[in-house]
């Protein structure tokens, strides 16, 4: 099949459709019953109190996280155990962590053409064009021949977004990107991610940064011990939550 009709099959799919997802940690359940459908192009934040389940809800995307019940549908192919098959979703989805999870003896640009050349079959000249281009698009071009070590936490982590993006992934996956940084470095990730979602990419986003929430998302999805109690666009989410723990959420977080 050729990539335009590859894309007109996956075009008839949501980008992810989960179903009736559970998963266990020995006794302790910390998914219950996961239904979620995401459109392509849709941004999607997932917020709720810490323990809900909402990091390994988008780490078992990409099967980061194994579960034990249930069906995750990328583009309308399902993700199986199959070797091959998490490999080939994977490199439909970029993800970006708390932690930066950058290689620290190599350079930024290093660390950006690593993906495109040992996975993608790039070229050294290729794989650079590239690390250029999502290097200016992180507007962090000029760090290129530095360590990670020699950056600030916001430069790190807006280099980790570059590198995801050099694997030229449909959808990204943020698990609460800006949580290890200090809080004046955390307007400059939020602004690419911002960018981002203009691009019409598919984003599914973990975080508590609620202006982000209710500046970018079409929808909010908010969970509490394992399940989805709550979504809806941002608007109505913020001005009118349905569910009590929602409302007691945001007076909590909103008040901070």
């Amino acid at each position: 099949m050729n990539s335009s009709s590859a894309s007109a099959v996956a075009a008839c799919y949501p980008a992810v459709s989960i179903q009736n997802m559970h998963k266990w940690y020995g006794d302790f359940h910390v998914l219950k019953g996961i239904d979620l459908h995401i459109s392509a192009g849709e941004i999607v934040v997932v917020c709720g109190p810490s323990g809900s389940g909402k990091s390994t809800l988008i780490r078992c995307l990409n099967l980061l996280e194994d579960f034990q019940k249930g069906h995750v549908f990328v583009d309308g192919v399902e993700l199986t155990r199959d070797a091959s098959c998490v490999a080939a979703i994977r490199r439909q989805i970029g993800m970006v962590f708390q932690q930066f999870n950058l290689f620290p003896h190599l350079t930024v640009l290093d660390n950006l053409m690593l993906g495109p050349r040992l996975v993608s079959g790039l070229s050294d000249t290729k794989a650079r064009e590239l690390a250029y281009e999502y290097l200016d698009r992180v507007r962090i071009r000029n760090q290129a021949d530095k360590y990670p070590g020699q950056l600030s936490g916001g430069q790190q982590q807006r280099v980790a977004i570059a590198r995801a993006l050099c694997m030229r992934p449909r959808i990204m996956l943020f698990d609460e990107p800006t949580s290890a940084l200090d809080p004046e470095m955390v307007k400059e990730v939020l602004d690419v991610m911002g960018e981002l979602a203009q691009d019409g990419i598919t984003m599914v986003c973990v975080t508590h940064e609620m202006g982000f929430a209710r500046r970018v998302a079409d929808r909010i999805i908010f969970m509490d011990q394992g399940s989805i109690i709550e979504q809806a666009r941002p608007n109505d989410f913020f001005d009118n939550p349905q569910h009590a723990r929602a409302r007691e959420f945001l007076s909590q977080i909103l008040s901070h």
